[in-house]
């Protein structure tokens, strides 16, 4: 297993990472109250590493920032304003930027809210391992989480020298990624690795379940064993948790990496867009339905089914389509119920506060 990475073994500045006249821009106000710029490397409980211009420093993090909605928590890729170190106290996070992208998936605990992977991301490079069966609903799945996350997605097939014919299998993945490039490479032999240098751009995330080889990619993409990696499970072909925490990197030729650790479980929050773009062929013939708010299932005039009838639309992916749009419905449900349990609990205090001051003025009456 190579060694685990620490940002203390390299200098890099803030334009390492990403820094440009944009966000000058939107620092301009922290920067007239004395704040310093950073951009979280790392994030964990109570504690941030972030880059500045002075090196990689931790920084605090107030408990009130993120509190009661894990989305608006510090994310590895935020850019974020930090108060100055004094009095022998470390610097504290003051504020984070709003972000120009976020990759959001439903939160491990099944609750209302999102949990952000990754912040202010260009490129997420969804991870297919060609050593294992393709699992076409699980690249969907990702691609919709990519798609809606304001990013570009690119689907990177890993491990080619383990499978017999990598080419007709990214001809499969393309059937299933309308409008997103399908690369075939592997670490291995360095097959597709130069084109993918090519084609990565700004801020680029690794997204795929263990064993995809997503760190031995970063590693060639890095030029330098930084990445923990292991050996996958011959009795069923699944990696282990090698990556432990999200972590940016700098990029040899420019731009940065985000590696994150393998996800068994990639839920739907609030991705409505990205699932149009995933299933964009579907939503073409969507159009010329007989009714707007036709679901596709045994409707008449339906223009998807009798696509699906002529062969242009497989039977698998409208099944994937509605399967997905029905866990989607499902998460925005739950955000809208607590949405209102949250208006309901401030107009009740509010209630509270009048009855309270009336019973006060009465007494002094």
């Amino acid at each position: 297993m190579s060694r685990p990475f620490s940002h203390h073994d390299h200098p890099y500045s803030l334009a390492d990472y990403g820094w440009d006249e944009a966000c000058e821009r939107a620092f301009a106000p922290h920067h007239a109250a004395g704040l310093i710029p950073a951009r979280i490397v790392r994030a964990e409980r109570g504690s941030c590493e972030a880059i500045t211009d002075a090196g990689i420093v931790r920084a605090q993090i107030p408990g009130n920032i993120g509190q009661g909605d894990p989305s608006k928590a510090p994310c590895t890729g935020d850019w974020a304003a930090l108060r100055p170190a004094v009095d022998g106290r470390g610097p504290v996070l003051d504020a984070v930027l709003e972000r120009r992208t976020a990759l959001v998936r439903s939160s491990a605990s099944r609750n209302s809210h999102g949990q952000v992977l990754a912040a202010n991301v260009d490129t997420v490079v969804v991870t297919v391992s060609l050593a294992a069966p393709l699992n076409h609903g699980r690249t969907e799945r990702m691609l919709a989480l990519s798609w809606e996350s304001g990013a570009r997605p690119c689907v990177v097939l890993t491990k080619a020298d383990a499978c017999a014919d990598p080419q007709s299998a990214a001809h499969e993945v393309s059937e299933v990624a309308p409008g997103v490039d399908v690369l075939v490479t592997s670490a291995v032999t360095g097959e597709g690795l130069d084109i993918l240098t090519a084609v990565l751009t700004g801020t680029v995330v690794l997204l795929g379940p263990s064993g995809a080889g997503k760190s031995t990619l970063g590693n060639r993409l890095l030029g330098e064993e930084r990445l923990a990696t292991g050996a996958v499970r011959e009795a069923d072909g699944k990696g282990r948790h090698t990556t432990a925490w999200r972590e940016l990197l700098p990029l040899p030729g420019g731009g940065v990496l985000l590696d994150t650790p393998g996800l068994r479980a990639i839920g739907l929050h609030d991705a409505g867009e990205g699932l149009e773009q995933t299933f964009a062929e579907i939503e073409y013939f969507a159009k010329d339905c007989r009714f707007t708010d036709c679901a596709h299932v045994s409707e008449p005039g339906c223009a998807v089914l009798a696509a699906v009838a002529d062969g242009e639309i497989s039977q698998r992916r409208l099944d994937s389509y509605q399967r997905l749009l029905r866990e989607n419905d499902y998460a925005a449900s739950r955000t809208d119920a607590r949405l209102r349990a949250d208006r309901e609990a401030t107009k009740k205090g509010i209630t509270r506060h009048l009855r309270a001051t009336y019973q006060f003025r009465e007494r002094q009456q």
